[in-house]
């Protein structure tokens, strides 16, 4: 790693938790530090699942606990238990705490227009389009990818994404019954592989890599959800299929795909796929891809 990138970062977050004011127990001058104003900006209208608001802010169970203690004690949120699963808890703003996540939500308005505020057009422009680019880097970079039977719950909805948005982007539809789609046991080793990919404990994308004992691995069921297409999931799938790929020893990567996917074609021109001749019947692809692969080690 780069020590001046470091320095750099390190420097950065100084001074962006200075100026957003992240330091004081008062945050935009209420009677509460970020951590519990952040809690009730993510609850949101309609409340959520503890366990759920947990894993979106990467917090440990302990301290997301003593933050809600706190909110329940001023009055601000409830925590119940559902009562199908005691295990599960909900919590909710009172009509308190809506009134103070709206109060945080104007001084939050306010504080952005202050760090806009000292610059010319230019500056603010420049500025503003810095601030997309680190937060869609910086949420690229929480995004963890997991190997996942096929048949778990995130595999699943990720696979019932992804059939759906093919029905109603191919022109005749797409049946999976037709498709050449591997089984699922196709894609659990030894024979296969699949991926989900999560962002802050949420689905966002899948896919599968074919491992047949006569035949070139071949990718299979790739998706990434709409809203995760900004953060370069695509071709991180499909850098690290071809490292699985090649430490299971082979040498060629295959994959096929529709000409109305025209990204996804995009996509594996510019990672190193060669357009060759079709190697299998799948009545939805109108193109198939192949790439060599440098191998790197055995399968164990």
């Amino acid at each position: 790693m780069d020590q001046a990138q470091i320095e750099l970062v390190r420097r950065f977050n100084r001074t962006v938790t200075e100026r957003v004011g992240v330091l004081h127990d008062h945050y935009l001058g209420r009677d509460r530090p970020i951590g519990e104003a952040r809690l009730l900006w993510e609850i949101g209208e309609h409340g959520t699942d503890v366990r759920r608001l947990r894993e979106r802010l990467g917090l440990d169970s302990g301290y997301v606990s003593r933050l809600l203690r706190s909110l329940e004690t001023a009055g601000l949120v409830t925590v119940e238990a559902q009562h199908d699963d005691r295990r599960v808890r909900t919590v909710r703003l009172t009509a308190e705490g809506r009134s103070e996540r709206g109060q945080l939500d104007a001084g939050s308005d306010e504080l952005a227009g202050s760090l806009l505020e000292p610059l010319n057009s230019a500056q603010r422009a420049r500025l503003v389009a810095a601030m997309d680019e680190v937060e869609r880097l910086l949420t690229a970079a929480t995004v963890t990818l997991d190997e996942v039977d096929p048949g778990h719950p995130d595999a699943r909805h990720c696979l019932e994404a992804y059939f759906a948005e093919l029905s109603e982007r191919f022109p005749t539809g797409f049946d999976p019954a037709r498709s050449l789609l591997p089984d699922a046991g196709e894609l659990r080793p030894p024979r296969g592989l699949f991926l989900v990919a999560r962002l802050h404990g949420e689905p966002v994308g899948c896919a599968g890599l074919k491992l047949p004992p006569d035949a070139p691995a071949e990718i299979k069921r790739m998706w990434v959800a709409p809203g995760a297409r900004r953060l370069g999931l695509g071709r991180r799938f499909l850098a690290e299929l071809e490292t699985r790929a090649a430490a299971h020893g082979r040498r060629t990567l295959r994959l096929d795909t529709n000409k109305a996917l025209t990204p996804a074609v995009g996509l594996y021109r510019s990672s190193g796929f060669e357009e060759v001749a079709a190697f299998n019947d799948e009545p939805y692809a109108h193109h198939w891809f192949e790439k060599r692969v440098a191998v790197t080690s055995s399968p164990e």
